[in-house]
């Protein structure tokens, strides 16, 4: 456990950690300080990072299971003393980390006798098991044991179907929520007109990403949902039919990149988006759109972009700017 004395900043606005300690693998443990703000601040700041750390921050999960004939969830299976509904349960409980995208595959294959854990799932190598004891299933007799698992990353509470498919796939409930609870206090000091105030921020997560870590990636998704007020002088808002529209300023996107789309030098198709260091919000956004490759991404207009769900125009300039630091020798440099 780190523990550090708090010393208050009377000038530049400072946040610090104060201690921080892994009370197990899956049970991490934060408390930071952001010190001086006026007061009624640390009350909003402590609200809105509260609500990010618990809504915004992605998870990786595994959301389905498949069994080989097996007709329902509450069956039980010769040779194992678990039900498929208990193994299930053991399953949603497995903690991953993991760079993944979308969705991906991963298997168990054992044989008993054995006790089953998290260390015997094959994983991809870009997701990997936080706490490898995990307990799923003990095999009591000398049987093949084997299930797909269907492994996604996502954000928020997902509920699974009613509906059990024929194929024997079973769906579980996925929380994808690494933070497993967030409080905020304040602490008020001065006299008079002169108070001012400390926010202490507490921080729970299952191990998949410490606390520290939690409180960047809340803080740059909160800041990222901001962006668009601080740019209103390019959008010109009117009335019609009740209804606001926003009609964007003038931006030439595709005239830009007329260069780097002719060169016979880069091959379009053979870079895929993931090389580009896109946000995770935008590279997130163009993927839900089938956009895989540069080519891809350049067989789009501006208005095309602007159709994508949750996109701005700030997103399609930081393509451009990215794709003018990677292709210095193919596009102008752009001013906006």
């Amino acid at each position: 456990m780190v523990r550090d004395k708090v010393t208050v900043s009377t000038r530049t606005l400072q946040w610090k950690c104060v201690e921080s300690r892994a009370d197990s693998n899956r049970l991490y443990y934060g408390r930071f300080i952001l010190s001086p703000l006026m007061k009624g601040q640390a009350d909003t700041i402590g609200i809105a990072m509260r609500r990010a750390l618990l809504g915004e921050i992605e998870e990786t999960c595994i959301t389905c299971a498949k069994f080989e004939k097996i007709p329902h969830e509450y069956s039980t299976i010769v040779g194992i003393q678990e039900s498929v509904h208990e193994i299930l349960m053991n399953l949603k409980e497995i903690v991953l980390r993991s760079n993944l995208y979308g969705t991906c595959k991963a298997y168990i294959c054992v044989k008993g006798p054995k006790t089953v854990t998290a260390q015997d799932i094959i994983l991809p190598p870009y997701v990997e098991i936080v706490d490898t004891k995990q307990y799923i299933a003990t095999l009591t007799e000398p049987i093949d044991f084997s299930i797909e698992l269907k492994i996604e990353k996502n954000r928020g509470y997902h509920i699974k179907s009613p509906k059990t498919f024929q194929d024997g796939s079973y769906m579980i409930d996925a929380i994808f929520m690494p933070v497993r609870n967030a409080n905020h206090s304040i602490h008020s000091y001065g006299n008079g007109t002169e108070k001012q105030e400390i926010l202490f921020l507490e921080i729970w997560t299952n191990g998949s990403l410490t606390p520290k870590e939690a409180l960047h990636e809340a803080s740059r998704n909160l800041i990222s949902l901001f962006i668009p007020f601080l740019h209103t002088e390019e959008e010109t808002l009117h009335v019609e039919n009740n209804h606001y529209m926003g009609t964007l300023t003038p931006f030439n996107f595709h005239n830009k990149l007329v260069k780097l789309r002719k060169s016979k030098n880069i091959a379009l198709e053979d870079i895929f988006i993931d090389q580009l260091e896109l946000p995770p919000r935008i590279y997130n956004s163009l993927r839900r759109s089938n956009i895989y490759t540069l080519l891809d991404l350049l067989n789009n207009n501006q208005k095309e972009f602007m159709k994508i769900e949750h996109f701005h125009i700030e997103d399609v300039k930081k393509i451009l700017s990215i794709l003018e630091k990677k292709f210095p020798n193919f596009l102008p440099k752009n001013k906006f």
